[in-house]
């Protein structure tokens, strides 16, 4: 058992032994370990030292084989060290020649690299300024650009610059600034454009009139055209309408584009003649400053409040456009002033319209018409009413129905303002009425109640030409002759006649039907005679110096007026194209009229005749006691009878046809006749009668029967 650990002992031990020949020495602790946690190390040292006997040996005889080569060996290398020495030195001396002559070379290399390094920070920094320039270009076109007021382009470079460019070199610090300065830009741009705004408004605020005159021109010369090919229809082929000249103009209008660059609002037209060509109303107007305003506010997202602004704006204009100064209606330019400035604001906005999207709609438009409809109705009706001069009235209707007619071609609704026109042809028919009153007393106060006198057939042509008169028998007269009644009948019938023209004239341009202008010219004429004329000829005949001789006249003069009513509605019928016979057609009163007139002078005729005899019977001085009757008939008597025969002879001698005047002055005469014989009897009895009288003789009572038998002759 002992033998058989000590082989096992002894081969392990040359296991290490072998193990420290082969190992690294670096390696070889754990395996001295190994021998020292084992008990017999005493015998491994034995059989170490053994081993190294051995190799000591080995090492010996190698080295006393290899001796003799050994030796040559060390000789040879003292030959080389002598070469070595003289190598070394001749490399040492070749060193020092090459160092001195690579100090040149050095510092051309040192040259050259510098040179490598700045050629190297010259490209890259080429390579950045070809990605700053572009950027450093944009902000110089920006810069320029705001500084030109071209603020739409500059937006675009702006947005160019801002996701485009600077992206690229967002890390330099200069970019970081002109990012920084991107919003105060946008703002800058915001509020330049809308001042370019405010002065566009306020400058259309201010031109306002001078578009609406220069689109009202422009409206009177379309319908002076109309009538122009409604007359001569052949010449309407190369014509447009108004309408196709309005699109024209609104398709072509200049610097509509945003990116216009001029900032004016009005632009300078000089006064055209009425011959030459007016410009359209929206060739007065630059309204790029509108669509850039617009454009820019679309691009920065706020359009809206673009929108609300411009039309909040704009209300307050129309308000202020729509306030008619205090004095309107003294002058016929206040009016005008007051419509121009109306149309050249709904002009603008018409145009606005339809050359933007969404700036302003309908609706809004609409809601504008309406309020200024209503507020400028109003106002015509408040200073329309001050007028008292018909030439100014209808100057205003004719000046409205423009108005109405340059808004309509516009296609802004007009009816109320023709149904205002109706009103105010009612106030027109009073001022009317108020002057032909001035008129007709003017007549009748200058009329000196005599048969007019004519000395020639030029002078009885031209009177007959003014008023219709036919008498076969004062033809045949030779001259000079009379006519029968005085002057103020012809001027009385043309006065007439005037009076319808002035109606007619108000009802042009209406858009009435005949019947309507028909009708309305006969309730305004009836009107003139049944109030006007008629109040006139009473005042006339109610005067106190009036005559007996001129209220015969009157009675005349007034029958050949009524005979003229049917040529009055002859010529009333050829000027509307409206026969009497038409229903519903009102007929002239002026047949009542003249002959109230005649009634009430012959009422003043009877009146007078009988105040003139109470003024005589106020000389009667009858002496009721006298015994004895006087020779003949009574002094104040003779007389009152002279006066009477004198005045009857008036009425038998009146000149015109027998068949009309001397019937109708006989009628009178008989009735004055009759009217005054009662008067005189019923007065005579009076005297009789009278309470003074208490007691008288038949001396006096055979008087007073002289005086009764000589009326009675």
């Amino acid at each position: 058992m002992a033998e058989l650990e000590s082989l096992e002992t002894a081969a392990e031990h040359e296991r290490i032994l072998r193990e420290i020949e082969s190992t690294d020495t670096a390696c070889i602790g754990p395996t001295l370990r190994s021998v020292y946690d084992g008990e017999e190390h005493g015998r491994f040292m034995e059989k170490l030292e053994a081993r190294i006997r051995n190799h000591d040996r080995e090492i010996e005889k190698m080295c006393n084989f290899h001796y003799q080569g050994f030796v040559d060996s060390i000789t040879e290398l003292l030959k080389v060290r002598g070469e070595a020495e003289k190598l070394k030195n001749q490399v040492t001396d070749t060193n020092r020649k090459l160092q001195n002559e690579g100090k040149e070379l050095l510092i051309a290399i040192e040259e050259l690299k510098q040179c490598r390094l700045q050629q190297r920070n010259i490209s890259a920094t080429v390579d950045k300024l070809r990605l700053c320039l572009p950027v450093l270009e944009m902000y110089s076109k920006l810069q320029e650009q705001m500084k030109s007021k071209r603020h739409y382009p500059a937006l675009k470079t702006l947005e160019h610059l801002e996701h485009t460019y600077l992206p690229q070199v967002s890390h330099y610090r200069f970019c970081k600034i002109m990012v920084d300065n991107i919003p105060k830009l946008r703002e800058e741009i915001k509020e330049v454009s809308m001042s370019d705004l405010k002065d566009f408004l306020e400058s259309i605020r201010k031109h306002s009139d001078k578009i609406g005159e220069t689109a009202m021109k422009q409206a009177q010369q379309q319908r002076n055209l109309d009538n122009i090919v409604s007359q001569h229809p052949r010449i309407s082929g190369g014509k447009k309408s108004k309408k196709e000249v309005c699109t024209s103009s609104d398709l072509e209008v200049k610097n509509t584009s945003p990116m216009s660059e001029k900032d004016s609002g009005i632009l300078d037209v000089e006064d055209e003649d009425e011959d030459e060509e007016v410009p359209g109303a929206q060739d007065l107007v630059d309204f790029s400053p509108v669509y850039r305003c617009l454009h820019i506010y679309s691009v920065l997202g706020a359009r809206e409040t673009f929108e609300n602004y411009y039309r909040k704006q704009r209300r307050k204009q129309a308000r202020l456009v729509l306030q008619p100064p205090s004095n309107m209606h003294e002058t016929l330019d206040g009016y005008r002033k007051y419509f121009n400035q109306i149309v050249g604001f709904f002009v603008v906005e018409d145009h606005i319209l339809h050359t933007t999207q969404g700036l302003v709609n309908r609706a809004y438009i609409d809601e504008l018409w309406e309020m200024a409809l209503s507020k400028t109705i109003a106002a015509l009706r408040t200073h329309s009413s001050y007028c008292s001069d018909p030439s100014l009235v209808l100057d205003l209707k004719n000046l409205i129905v423009l108005f109405a007619d340059t808004l309509q071609g516009y296609g802004f609704p007009v009816n109320q303002l023709f149904d205002m026109l109706l009103e105010i042809q009612d106030q027109y028919s009073e001022t009317l009425l108020k002057k032909w009153s001035g008129v007709f007393r003017n007549i009748l106060d200058s009329d000196n109640y005599s048969p007019i006198p004519v000395m020639n057939e030029e002078v009885y042509k031209k009177i007959v030409g003014q008023f219709p008169f036919q008498d076969a028998e004062l033809e045949k007269q030779p001259f000079p002759k009379k006519f029968p009644f005085s002057e103020f009948v012809p001027k009385v019938y043309n006065q007439i006649k005037e009076f319808i023209y002035a109606c007619l004239k108000f009802s042009e341009d209406l858009h009435l039907s005949s019947t309507e202008v028909d009708d309305m010219i006969r309730k305004s004429t009836n009107l003139l005679l049944t109030r006007t004329l008629s109040n006139c000829l009473q005042n006339v005949i109610k005067r106190k110096n009036v005559g007996l001789t001129e209220l015969v006249q009157i009675i005349i003069n007034t029958t050949h007026l009524e005979k003229s009513c049917k040529f009055l509605e002859e010529f009333i019928t050829n000027i509307t194209n409206v026969l009497p016979e038409t229903v519903h057609t009102t007929k002239l009163y002026g047949t009542t009229t003249f002959k109230d007139a005649r009634h009430a002078a012959e009422e003043e005729i009877y009146t007078n005749l009988n105040q003139k005899i109470d003024q005589f019977l106020q000389l009667a001085d009858y002496d009721w006691m006298a015994m004895e009757p006087g020779s003949k008939a009574s002094d104040y008597l003779v007389d009152l009878i002279g006066f009477l025969r004198s005045t009857f002879a008036v009425f038998t001698h009146l000149p015109g046809d027998v068949d009309a005047h001397s019937t109708m002055s006989g009628k009178v005469a008989q009735t004055a006749c009759m009217s005054a014989c009662k008067h005189l009897s019923t007065s005579l009895m009076q005297l009789l009668l009278e309470a003074e009288v208490r007691q008288l003789t038949l001396g006096a009572l055979q008087q007073f029967n002289l005086d009764v038998e000589e009326c009675e002759r």
